[in-house]
């Protein structure tokens, strides 16, 4: 599945590579994370230099610049079924990159130099650093979704809408090198460790960024991957309850861990066209990837980029 949504400005324009309505629990979500899902380096040697003299840049203006590592989207592949019972049902293809590749390739001047003229997205962007975001969204009790303003400090979409995310983290699950994904049985142990992390760096993400307990969320529902077309940055998105009501999510928001990264929060009312559909939530992702024109008449400023946090 691979559908493409232009909302009027071709910066915000993305690919929807797989959606769920019915959203995923974790047993039915799995993960490969291999060497063979790392980026690809380019043959052209000057543009394979630009990372590093980018890099070098960011850091002499940014010097708290940190190179972590990051998973690398490298695609995915859907099992036999409908994703109805508990047996895995989408399985995501990682890798391993970092932050410096990230800088490098996805938000280099040159990145559409880095494509592959490719109908397939992983061959597309295999030279790409494509380190995987995550973004959830977040429905507060008194039935609103959560919406961030980003602040005018960050490196991407400064003033832009976004919802809560940011990415799952290696280092959570001790990974810094494939060292561990050669042993067939430490590859599996591995392979389940980091599909958790996909779950649990939400439920961190959307915690850290409007400071509400763990308690108050729900267990985390996948429903879907995108791609930006600019700068071609994946994300996963998830689908989360918050037994809160709005009101109490604005109080605790100014005392948020990463309240620096934004600077308001917005709860926006669920119109009629995006209430749920045959008694699920999946609607919520189909509003928030097909929608955007709702949010647009409610934050005139600036318009919601479908990207993390």
């Amino acid at each position: 599945m691979e559908k493409e949504e232009i909302d009027g400005c071709s910066s915000l324009a993305y690919k929807l590579l797989f959606s769920c309505p019915f959203g995923l629990s974790p047993p039915q979500l799995s993960v490969v994370f291999d060497e063979s899902y790392d980026r690809i380096p380019h043959s052209d040697i000057n543009l394979e230099n630009s990372i590093s003299q980018i890099w070098d840049l960011r850091v002499q203006k940014n010097a708290s610049l940190f190179n972590g590592k990051k998973f690398r989207y490298g695609g995915y592949s859907q099992n036999s079924g409908d994703g109805s019972n508990q047996e895995s049902y989408v399985c995501l293809h990682l890798g391993l990159t970092d932050y410096r590749t990230f800088v490098g390739t996805n938000l280099n001047p040159s990145w559409e130099k880095f494509l592959v003229t490719s109908e397939d997205d992983s061959t597309q962007c295999q030279h790409t650093s494509s380190p995987l975001g995550n973004a959830a969204i977040v429905e507060t009790s008194d039935k609103k979704i959560v919406v961030l303003q980003r602040s005018n400090n960050v490196g991407e979409f400064p003033g832009h809408f976004v919802f809560p995310g940011g990415h799952p983290e290696p280092q959570e699950v001790g990974i810094e090198t494939h060292e561990y994904s050669k042993d067939s049985k430490d590859s599996e142990l591995v392979n389940k460790r980091v599909s958790q992390e996909m779950f649990d760096s939400i439920i961190r993400e959307v915690v850290e960024e409007i400071g509400v307990p763990t308690t108050s969320l729900s267990d985390p529902l996948f429903i879907g991957i995108s791609r930006r077309v600019l700068n071609v940055r994946p994300a996963i998105f998830f689908f989360i309850k918050c037994s809160l009501q709005s009101k109490e999510i604005q109080q605790l928001y100014s005392n948020a861990q990463d309240g620096y990264e934004s600077t308001q929060l917005y709860t926006v009312s669920m119109s009629k066209s995006c209430q749920y559909f045959g008694g699920g939530h999946g609607g919520s992702f189909f509003w928030c990837c097909g929608s955007i024109v709702l949010l647009r008449c409610q934050f005139v400023a600036k318009p919601l980029v479908v990207a993390v946090a």
